[in-house]
């Protein structure tokens, strides 16, 4: 059978629906739904966004959000006690200067003897050392010195003489040390001896009496604070330094250097006690205001 150009679903009076605009009113219903159903998901969205909303503002503190944002309270700050702890003083004044204890007759209290100045049985110098043979001390000045240095040591108020010889390889040395009240008079006796006096050599303990006697010996004299210090060097067996010699001068210039030494030793030596005695006593006085 054939159902020639309208098909089975012919209608009375034999009409061909229009499809395309049947399909086209169809779609156009169904857009229609989905826009209202988006819609209203939509508003309800909003609705549910502005519960929400009203929620967090009336919930204050009890929401994570302001809680998370509060500022945190300070602790409050300890009150001060009343009584401020108190420390006792234990300042200590600057350590004492050694060359006021060579300088000053009321500080320089330490024992002055050949013991206390001269106290090494060998005096060394460098790479050089040399045995010690005698020591010897005078309260009379005059009595160890020879030539002009006698009336320059008495005149300038000498207090105490030290001698004490050194020697080695055929050459000795006599060094002595003057005490004074101060060092101007110490000064005095440096700046006018000459060459015609100088401490009495001092033989014993393996020097000869012929040593720088009446002969010509290698002199040197200067002062530190207020002491003033001699040598006198040369050959044991009273053989004359001449200007090209080597051996006496050098024992000489050693023994020079050592009585500056030993004097210097010496102050610092009271410096120490001095910085001892106030470091105890700075100590006592913590203790007891502890």
């Amino acid at each position: 059978m054939s159902f020639g150009q309208g098909g089975p679903f012919d209608g009375p009076g034999g009409s061909t629906p229009d499809w395309d605009a049947l399909a086209e009113e169809s779609e156009a219903r169904a857009r229609r739904k989905r826009w209202m159903l988006i819609g209203g998901s939509a508003l309800a969205a909003v609705v549910v966004a502005g519960i929400v909303a009203a929620a967090v503002m009336t919930s204050g503190s009890d929401t994570p959000q302001s809680k998370a944002s509060a500022s945190p309270t300070a602790p409050d700050a300890p009150e001060a006690p009343d009584d401020k702890p108190s420390f006792p003083d234990v300042s200590v004044p600057p350590p004492p200067n050694p060359q006021d204890y060579i300088t000053d007759p009321k500080k320089d209290r330490a024992p002055l003897t050949p013991a206390t100045l001269f106290p090494q049985k060998t005096m060394v110098i460098g790479e050089h050392t040399y045995p010690r043979t005698n020591t010897a001390a005078a309260k009379d000045c005059t009595a160890a010195a020879q030539g002009t240095l006698g009336s320059l040591l008495s005149h300038n108020g000498c207090k105490k003489l030290l001698r004490a010889t050194f020697s080695k390889g055929g050459v000795s040395v006599t060094v002595g040390v003057a005490l004074f009240d101060s060092p101007a008079q110490a000064t005095t006796v440096k700046n006018k001896l000459g060459t015609d006096g100088n401490v009495t050599p001092l033989p014993g303990g393996g020097v000869p009496s012929t040593f720088c006697q009446g002969t010509k010996c290698r002199t040197t004299v200067n002062s530190a604070g207020r002491y003033a210090y001699f040598t006198i060097s040369g050959y044991d067996n009273g053989k004359a330094v001449v200007t090209s010699e080597t051996k006496a001068q050098q024992i000489g210039r050693d023994g020079g250097w050592y009585a500056y030494n030993r004097i210097m030793q010496r102050g610092k030596d009271q410096a120490a006690q001095a910085a001892k005695k106030q470091l105890d006593e700075a100590r006592a006085k913590a203790e007891a205001q502890s």
